[in-house]
């Protein structure tokens, strides 16, 4: 059964006339021919929408939509916590009104690779990454030959991910691995020196903060091989948390953990380290 997504910017084209629409939130350049019939769209698999539902969708640019089996939802879950996706191209996603991916002046994938190109995953190199969110970080990593773990705690993510068709590779990728969990928790399963790089973009200090703490930085350090990069997405350089520099105490315990030759990598928000040689 075909999914079409539908965003404003899809449902505005429709309502202007423009009838060939994109159905897959711009991940590729195919067309789908949407038919115009009195105060209806009909899709190619037979699904008609009401016009009045389109004129909603073109007016949310907050949300994104998707037509499956006859019937329109919003991309979005309503349980503790209130989770959508976000339809910038790609689709971030928002937790209770946060973002997870840079938004400001770049974009999801811009974001991603400016962290991935820190570290640089290499062909047959194994890869963690502590967070997956919709994961194109443990995707771009995986093109470049690189075998991935990422971890994702929260289960509401990895069903947002299933519904985002710029996060699919995840679940059909062989070189990726996903382990449902908290990664303060998971990591101590590792063998010691089992990856040649991490990646560590976790949720902002106030919403995780042991996911900054030394002794998650240790276990980091432990199960990297000797010679391995880090990447720690901190996030803005200068803010300030309750009157503390959260990038310059990250560095400071990182050091404390054994990493050395950390710096501050400006364009990605973050830091990187490597762990000595023997």
């Amino acid at each position: 059964m075909a999914i079409y997504y539908l965003t404003f910017r899809e449902a505005r084209a429709l309502l202007t006339g423009t009838l060939e629409i994109n159905p897959d939130l711009g991940k590729t350049d195919t067309k789908i021919e949407v038919k115009k019939e009195g105060n209806t769209f009909v899709f190619p698999d037979g699904t008609i929408v009401k016009e009045e539902i389109i004129r909603k969708i073109a007016r949310d640019e907050g949300t994104v939509y998707f037509i499956k089996e006859g019937e329109v939802f919003k991309a979005a879950i309503a349980r503790e916590h209130f989770y959508k996706l976000v339809p910038t191209i790609p689709p971030t996603i928002e937790i209770n009104g946060i973002r997870m991916h840079r938004t400001k002046d770049t974009n999801p994938l811009r974001d991603t690779l400016a962290k991935v190109n820190t570290v640089n995953p290499r062909e047959g190199e194994k890869v963690l990454d502590t967070c997956m969110g919709l994961g194109y970080t443990a995707i771009e990593a995986a093109r470049r030959g690189a075998h991935v773990v990422t971890i994702e705690k929260d289960p509401n993510v990895i069903e947002l991910a299933r519904i985002n068709p710029w996060s699919l590779e995840l679940f059909s990728n062989s070189r990726i691995k996903i382990i449902h969990g908290d990664s303060y928790e998971v990591i101590k399963k590792f063998e010691d020196e089992e990856f040649n790089v991490i990646i560590h973009d976790p949720p902002r200090f106030s919403l995780a903060g042991e996911l900054y703490s030394e002794k998650f930085y240790k276990e980091l350090y432990r199960v990297l091989k000797p010679g391995g990069r880090l990447f720690h997405y901190v996030g803005n350089p200068g803010k300030k948390y309750r009157h503390k520099d959260i990038q310059r105490g990250v560095m400071e315990r990182l050091r404390r953990a054994g990493f050395v030759r950390v710096r501050k990598v400006e364009e990605a928000l973050g830091v990187v380290a490597l762990k000595p040689e023997r």
